[in-house]
């Protein structure tokens, strides 16, 4: 375990080796989770990453989830609610509502093909939990669903050439990509959301 004289604490730090011997997660899962928001970000001693068991309790949670058929990206936005201080009791009363939707026909294969839906054992799960959460909650899922394939017909070749431009202008910042990413997306969907507003 490191030593960290620049703070007090109670709680023992851990380099990525050791987080994943304690853990028993490999380290390369460690630092896949990281980029993909479902572990928060270690503290760093210069170079070093450190983490505590914080990030041992979430790994721990990881695994239990995963182990009960959450996929990676419905943990990591379970992860982001409870860091936006959201209504977790709500949340966790919709969620197994959303996970799966009941449709079929061409909608369901549109979303099918738009990635926002996967097949599973209980039909189709939204890929986006957040978005499965919005739609559980109306009486109108199919006019939901429309109104949903309506936008991504509006807007996938603006999103795409977005995506062009935000790559392009990263060549010359230096940082992680996983940083890269997540700014070029808050930075959209601010600019996106104050336009919204706006409108709506």
């Amino acid at each position: 375990m490191v030593a960290d004289t620049d703070r007090p604490s109670i709680l023992p730090d851990y380099r990525v080796g050791e987080l994943a011997r304690v853990s028993g997660v490999t380290a390369r899962n460690i630092r896949a989770y990281r980029e993909r928001g479902l572990l928060d970000p270690p503290r760093r001693a210069g170079r070093a990453a450190i983490y505590d068991d914080h990030h041992l309790a979430q790994l721990r949670a990881i695994d239990q989830l995963l182990r009960r058929g959450f996929t990676s990206a419905h943990i990591a936005e379970f992860f982001d609610a409870v860091r936006r201080g959201s209504d977790l009791i709500e949340l966790l009363g919709l969620w197994p509502q959303a996970f799966v939707l009941a449709l079929d026909g061409p909608e369901a294969d549109a979303l099918l093909q738009a990635g926002l839906v996967q097949r599973t054992a209980d039909g189709l799960a939204w890929t986006n939990p957040a978005i499965g959460v919005i739609v559980a909650r109306t009486d109108d899922q199919r006019g939901y669903v429309r109104f949903i394939l309506q936008l991504i017909e509006a807007v996938d070749g603006d999103v795409r050439r977005l995506a062009d431009r935000v790559s392009a202008t990263v060549g010359g910042v230096t940082g992680p990509v996983a940083d890269h990413h997540e700014l070029g997306r808050l930075v959209a969907t601010d600019r996106l959301d104050r336009a919204l507003g706006e409108r709506l």
